[in-house]
């Protein structure tokens, strides 16, 4: 089994809903994406997946999230933007657009850390 880990980092803001605490209020964090991607054989190249497809990848997906103030943008503006479900959220996206890759791989996990210290984790 081969395995191939790829990140990325963007900034939003979220407010937490339902939650008693600092975190009911809007603010900031300095995001960290990690993709763990895996497979058993490698193409042609010897490679299981390019790592300049997969950052581009999720830079696409993640140019949605940059900047912005995740209640006010599907899917947050419904679903609360915690940790885990931005990971779950990052996820989905990023293994459907590892489908077309050109040997067999499977997303393994998404991590997406909030700060330097508290991460969330989502595997299917």
């Amino acid at each position: 089994m081969f395995e191939v880990t790829v990140e990325q980092v963007f900034a939003s803001a979220h407010a937490l809903r339902n939650y008693k605490g600092k975190c009911e209020n809007i603010h900031g964090h300095n995001w960290k994406v990690q993709a763990v991607i895996e497979g058993e054989r490698l193409d042609e190249t010897g490679l299981l997946v390019d790592f300049v497809d997969v950052k581009n990848l999720m830079a696409r997906i993640i140019e949605r999230l940059d900047h912005q103030h995740l209640n006010e943008i599907p899917p947050f503006d419904v679903v609360n933007p915690s940790a885990e479900n931005i990971a779950e959220h990052l996820y989905r996206e990023l293994a459907q657009g590892l489908a077309n890759a050109p040997v067999p791989v499977r997303l393994q996990s998404l991590r997406v850390w909030e700060t330097d210290i508290q991460s969330a984790t989502y595997r299917p």
